[in-house]
């Protein structure tokens, strides 16, 4: 039989991972605005790495401490995509990144979101995340702020350049893949769904 006192934790919205993943939205705004307003890269960087402790830190505790909730599974890859987003429209900007690469991911985004509208004349909400989807994300999380990295002298810039493109073109290769994955799933879904 479960604890009742783990149950209550779980259901509860008020939890630190969730905190945590409030905190790292929060940040969002203001790392957008540090690249594109007075173009502090350092500043910008630091944000980055202290959002990619916390959404290491907000699923750690979460396991931990058994804290999961139906909000904190929406807030976490909200915060990862809206990072994805800034970071592209920021970099764009400044003229890092080419308009292909842009297009390219919001590209996916857009079919997702049309695979989801249809999911619901099911009933169905949502796709289980994928692996691969998850690693897709993670690689444009590395690939962004190195190609933002890129832009310092000497060797270190010369360095996260290559890395970070490296990281961006198997980052969208692999978004494209999962979201392939996901249609399938749903064609799946839907064979099976009129087999019943």
């Amino acid at each position: 039989m479960a604890n009742p006192m783990q149950l209550v934790t779980a259901n509860s919205n008020w939890t630190i991972p969730n905190a945590l993943s409030a905190l790292r939205l929060l940040g969002v705004p203001f790392f957008f605005w540090l690249i594109v307003g007075p173009e502090n890269d350092e500043i910008a960087l630091v944000i980055l790495i202290i959002s990619a402790f916390t959404d290491w830190l907000d699923g750690y505790l979460a396991r931990k401490l058994n804290q999961f909730s139906r909000l904190g599974e929406l807030l976490d890859p909200l915060a990862d995509r809206l990072y994805v987003i800034a970071a592209l429209a920021a970099l764009y900007i400044r003229d890092l990144l080419p308009l292909w690469v842009v297009a390219v991911l919001i590209l996916r985004d857009v079919a997702m979101s049309i695979l989801l509208i249809f999911l619901k004349r099911f009933g169905i909400t949502g796709v289980p995340v994928h692996f691969v989807g998850k690693a897709a994300t993670m690689n444009l999380l590395y690939a962004l702020p190195l190609i933002l990295l890129g832009t310092f002298p000497g060797i270190v810039g010369q360095v996260a350049h290559v890395f970070g493109w490296a990281f961006l073109l198997w980052g969208i290769t692999m978004y494209w893949y999962a979201g392939l994955l996901y249609f399938r799933q749903v064609f799946e879904l839907r064979q099976e769904l009129h087999a019943h």
